[in-house]
């Protein structure tokens, strides 16, 4: 298979809601390192395997993409769909260096998904359908393209609102529900795994597996730098919009730095749950 990239979209499409310059794919690096063995025993449960045809779906730059590669190997391909050019673009070098050469990238807005029926093994979504305000037009399309007994993997979050620090901060708390607003206001939803089951049903899915997935973490840990960072870049982010004043951004950065040194501090993550279904 040629590594090429497919244009499906016409025009720009909407720009991904935190961004997708350097300092982001840096972070989504990062990101993925921090959850690898999560994503891996995911993966594993969902039966995916050497010859598969997989779909990586809102792929970004492409970091569980390579992976997926590596997991079905030769005899395998990845089918990489984002509606990012520039995430797109950064896979296919990866694909260069690693050198890969069973992997397709598509340029396609999700909602717009049009694939061969029954041209898929498996699919894979993460972080994804928490930003699409109809999650269930892209599960249909999803099930459109599996095989019968294909199976959709799925990680996104239940309850957004639980995630917290210890010692507790209001200032932090006030940072978390300016997210939460502006991922609301882009169309999200932050609790969209706990419809998941039943929207999976709807589309013609069995759901073998519906998994609660909480994390905690200490400073210093992977986990709790794993916010660090993602705070550090798009706090400043949350005042330029307007969801955030410049004092409160303050108060949250002065909160979070002092719980970074306090050895005592544990991070609540954002609840997650995995999910894996297979299509009837």
């Amino acid at each position: 298979m040629t590594n090429t990239t497919i244009a499906l979209t016409s025009g720009e499409p909407d720009e991904y809601l935190f961004r997708t310059g350097d300092a982001e794919l840096m972070r989504l690096g990062y990101q993925h390192r921090a959850w690898g063995a999560q994503t891996y025993a995911i993966w594993e449960r969902a039966g995916f395997a050497p010859g598969w045809r997989i779909l990586d779906l809102g792929a970004g730059p492409g970091f569980c993409t390579v992976d997926l590669a590596h997991l079905v190997g030769p005899s395998g391909s990845v089918l990489a769909v984002d509606a990012s050019e520039r995430f797109l673009s950064h896979i296919q070098k990866r694909m260069a260096v690693e050198p890969l050469d069973n992997v397709q990238t598509i340029e396609c807005d999700v909602n717009e998904l049009d694939l061969p029926a029954g041209s898929l093994d498996g699919a894979y979504a993460r972080w994804l359908l928490c930003f699409l305000p109809d999650p269930l037009n892209v599960v249909k399309r999803v099930g459109a393209a599996l095989r019968s007994g294909g199976v959709f993997a799925i990680q996104d979050y239940s309850n957004y609102r639980a995630v917290d620090v210890v010692p507790k901060s209001k200032a932090f708390q006030r940072g978390i529900a300016a997210f939460r607003a502006s991922w609301e206001a882009h169309g999200g939803d932050q609790d969209v795994a706990s419809r998941l089951p039943e929207l999976l049903v709807e589309a013609g899915f069995d759901v073998r597996e519906a998994t609660p997935l909480v994390r905690t973490g200490r400073p210093g840990t992977s986990v709790w730098a794993w916010p660090d960072i993602f705070f550090r870049l798009h706090i400043p982010a949350m005042v330029e919009t307007g969801y955030l004043s410049e004092a409160d951004a303050a108060e949250f950065m002065a909160a979070w730095d002092e719980r970074s040194k306090d050895p005592n501090a544990v991070l609540l993550t954002p609840p997650m749950m995995d999910i894996v279904a297979a299509k009837r």
